[in-house]
């Protein structure tokens, strides 16, 4: 196989289900891909590139195929589909929203989804900087959500023994009922998620499209 960037990124994203980001390094990476590691960094300059390259891949997968709104699709409905398809790009991959979120995407596709979703907001009604804030809002929930879901998924459970019930009785009905921290995470995300976009139709004063 011929090694260019996509293929080192890759593999370096498979390799996460076994050792996570902690444990990816280039001369793990070099040995999964058969090569010598001055073979990886004639292609990757260093560590961190190779985590800019990782999340990159990440983003192309969650754009691909990302059109305009079709007619009848409201900015809302387009917006929390964005939103999914970034969440699920992340969780394909252990890990994969500490790397979204701390590594640099400067990819065409980065851009045109951006440009999609900011002229699909101004469509609606939006102003340019309003509409920058809100997009980042929701795309700061998507990623720090996955980053919170992932980490909670690979811990063991957190006993809450020494929580006084008597003082904090709500904090601990809330636990008990499996509210602060519930395992159904996909309905969580959705719940955030239109808190988000009630906060931007409310907060810009747009009409329901």
């Amino acid at each position: 196989m011929k090694l260019t960037v996509d293929v080192i990124a890759r593999a370096a994203l498979e390799m996460l289900d076994d050792s996570g980001l902690d444990g990816l390094s280039m001369r793990l990476l070099a040995s999964r891909l058969e090569v010598r590691s001055a073979a990886l960094y004639w292609h990757v300059k260093s560590k961190n590139q190779l985590l800019d390259v990782m999340a990159s891949a990440i983003f192309n997968d969650a754009a691909d195929g990302l059109e305009a709104p079709r007619a009848g699709v409201s900015w809302q409905e387009w917006l929390a589909g964005w939103a999914r398809q970034l969440r699920r790009a992340m969780l394909r991959y252990r890990d994969g929203g500490r790397i979204f979120a701390s590594s640099s995407v400067s990819e065409p596709a980065l851009f045109r989804a951006t440009e999609l979703a900011l002229r699909t907001l101004q469509d609606a009604g939006f102003d340019v900087q309003p509409a920058a804030r809100s997009l980042a809002a929701l795309v700061h929930y998507a990623v720090g959500f996955t980053i919170e879901e992932q980490n909670h998924a690979y811990k063991a459970d957190t006993p809450h023994g020494a929580l006084d019930t008597a003082r904090f009785p709500l904090t601990a009905q809330a636990y008990v009922d499996d509210n602060l921290f519930d395992p159904n995470t996909d309905e969580c995300f959705e719940y955030g998620m239109q808190i988000i976009l009630a906060g931007m139709q409310a907060t810009n004063a747009v009409t329901p499209s």
